[in-house]
């Protein structure tokens, strides 16, 4: 185990270390291996023993950013020099690979951790792994906090009678208004759940595009496991007013599960889509992309869009 300087042991999470090296050490943690490790999403007592010994153990810790890296590691008590410590994040992600590459042939073990969460969902690493995988090299996953499975988890979404259910990973929609409002088009009718991620920045337009959903039902994650966690449900065209209820609820990280679709009605055309789509659309048009869509016969969907402009 390595031993840190007694100033920057976190004495609240010496035990775990000791723990850690007590469960974990007897495992087998071959060298020239990358291995990619999930960190908390926000509350530290969150990390698993198993990370913690390996963190120890890794002759170089390749992370998305080496200071906020750096501090997470001696919040545990673990200290590695600076030269451990390897920049691999979006924007160099394809360079850094050959840099691991070498760590790894010299057979050293490398850990890989994101800012927060597991690794190459969202976050960079997905290239890391390829490109270790493709070099003939191993790779060891080690499990822990993700905000999808956290989410998901307290959003009481379950698979109908029928056993149909499952989850989409949409990640972040689209910065852009148009392309954002399409993948919420696209979305409208799933009949799974749909988990997206989103950063405080950009939430009050998320809500806005979610908001044409209606009276979907949306499961919203904020600063999921921190302090002020705050976990709602409530209708998608809710959301919007939900947030400007209070100016906290802004802040922070955002995941989020958008409920599944429910079935279409087999008695007559599936109106969910074109009522959508004649909220952005001219009438000729939004009835062409329904139907092509929802497979529904033009002409009884035209009749609805006629109906609907009347109302």
């Amino acid at each position: 185990m390595i031993t840190p300087p007694a100033s920057r042991i976190a004495s609240t999470f010496a035990g775990a270390l000791q723990a850690a090296q007590d469960a974990a050490a007897g495992q087998n943690y071959p060298s020239a291996t990358l291995y990619v490790v999930a960190t908390p999403i926000g509350n530290l007592a969150d990390i698993t023993l198993r990370a913690l010994h390996l963190l120890q153990l890794a002759d170089v810790v390749a992370c998305e950013d080496t200071r906020h890296t750096q501090t997470l590691l001696r919040a545990y008590g673990i200290d590695k020099a600076q030269a451990q410590l390897l920049a691999v994040h979006q924007h160099n992600e394809a360079q850094a690979v050959q840099s691991v590459l070498d760590r790894l042939q010299q057979g050293q073990r490398v850990a890989y951790v994101s800012d927060a969460g597991t690794p190459a969902v969202s976050d960079p690493g997905a290239r890391l792994v390829a490109g270790v995988r493709q070099a003939g090299l191993p790779v060891v996953p080690l499990p822990g906090a993700s905000s999808v499975t956290t989410v998901l988890s307290a959003s009481g979404v379950w698979a109908d009678s029928q056993g149909q259910g499952g989850f989409v990973f949409a990640g972040f929609l689209p910065s852009k208004s148009t392309e954002r409002a399409n993948a919420v088009l696209a979305l409208s009718s799933e009949t799974r759940a749909v988990v997206v991620l989103e950063a405080p920045h950009r939430i009050e337009a998320l809500a806005g595009a979610l908001a044409v959903l209606g009276e979907r039902p949306l499961t919203v994650g904020r600063e999921l496991t921190k302090q002020f966690e705050e976990i709602a449900t409530l209708t998608a065209s809710h959301f919007p007013d939900w947030l400007a209820a209070d100016a906290n609820r802004t802040r922070g990280e955002f995941a989020l599960v958008l409920h599944p679709a429910a079935a279409a009605s087999s008695t007559g055309p599936d109106t969910r889509v074109l009522k959508l789509l004649l909220a952005e659309l001219p009438l000729k048009t939004a009835v062409k992309l329904a139907a092509e869509i929802t497979g529904e016969p033009r002409n009884a969907l035209y009749e609805l869009a006629l109906t609907f402009k009347q109302r």
